[in-house]
């Protein structure tokens, strides 16, 4: 049993502020703590998977990064368009204060719950926040798929009624990559 008994981090990540709330308040009954603004950070204990766990619910506000070319690339009056087909590209901070926040308070984290839109978008951008919060994860493919060393959660949902949340929390999945690397390449 991963943990040995300690209580446990778990850090839920959700697409939008919104949801992030809605989440807290149905796990938590209400009753949680709450710092921040834009996005807040709730905190609560609780139990995840038959251990005691204080639990962290904060979210993004969309896509944590984008990818541009290089700073070599962008003067577009003096770049051969022709040349853009085999530039490098990089993956550039949208909301460097999101980057922030998600390394900050994934720091000491046992578990990560994906709260993202059910859709390839969403799957992407759980990648995004894997790499700011656990990136070992994105190293570690037993991390993020399920066995008993799976650290890394998805949870699908349709609504965010309390029973969606709870009915979400009881069928965790794992992100999907394949999803995810397809948004990717029509970047």
């Amino acid at each position: 049993e991963y943990g040995g008994g300690k209580m446990v981090t778990v850090m839920m990540v959700a697409e939008k502020p919104s949801i992030c709330n809605a989440i807290a308040t149905a796990l938590s009954g209400g009753k949680h703590e709450t710092h921040g603004r834009t996005p807040p950070v709730h905190t609560f204990r609780s139990n995840f998977r038959g251990q005691s766990a204080n639990i962290k619910v904060t979210s993004v506000v969309g896509h944590v990064f984008s990818t541009d070319f290089p700073s070599a690339y962008q003067s577009w009056d003096k770049v051969d368009p022709g040349t853009l087909f085999d530039a490098p590209v990089e993956r550039v901070a949208e909301k460097k204060g999101i980057v922030h926040l998600l390394q900050n308070e994934g720091k000491g984290t046992d578990y990560l719950v994906l709260w993202l839109d059910c859709d390839r978008e969403g799957e992407n951008i759980c990648f995004e926040v894997i790499s700011c919060v656990m990136p070992e994860a994105m190293k570690r493919k037993e991390l993020r798929v399920g066995g008993a060393q799976q650290r890394v959660f998805r949870a699908k949902f349709s609504a965010i009624t309390s029973s969606d949340i709870n009915k979400a929390m009881q069928s965790l999945g794992a992100p999907n990559e394949a999803e995810s690397l397809s948004v990717e390449a029509s970047q």
